[in-house]
């Protein structure tokens, strides 16, 4: 009987399962999202909401703590730099996961788990890009038009 027992066991011991969940930890806060299965992503949605609330105090202990937990000191500068200061005034729920289907492989139940808001920094870039390529088209017919 399973009473009161939580957490995810993910067929592996429990060294592997724990590099495993901070490789998606640290993957998640580095791209911003990730596709991997469910019961992985329902297994490191916590710990990336809690890798966010550490990045929310911004204290020398809780730079320690995300740095003891992350694999690389590139994510634990973005995390604190960029996630950190993006999710200021959100109270949790910092993640999602978006279910997307069988993999073609196994048929294992896939999943996208993802930082919330991705979609509004990603197109907000896109636009800022595209307008950029629009003022230089611009430009160039300007130039053009005066060199004739």
């Amino acid at each position: 009987m399973r009473h009161r027992v939580g957490g995810f066991k993910l067929k592996r011991d429990k060294d592997q399962r724990k590099m495993l969940l901070r490789n998606l930890v640290t993957a998640v806060l580095e791209r911003d999202r990730i596709v991997t299965t469910i019961t992985k992503a329902k297994a490191a949605k916590p710990l990336v909401d809690n890798m966010v609330t550490l990045a929310k105090k911004d204290t020398l202990a809780s730079r320690r703590q995300a740095a003891a937990f992350l694999l690389t000191p590139a994510c634990v500068k973005r995390l604190f730099d960029e996630v950190g200061s993006r999710f200021g005034q959100r109270n949790g729920g910092y993640t999602r996961i978006i279910r997307v289907g069988p993999r073609k492989g196994d048929g294992a139940e896939m999943a996208i788990l993802e930082l919330v808001g991705t979609e509004l920094v990603k197109s907000a870039a896109e636009r800022a890009k595209r307008r950029e390529e629009r003022l230089q088209a611009l430009r160039e017919g300007k130039d053009a038009e005066e060199n004739s």
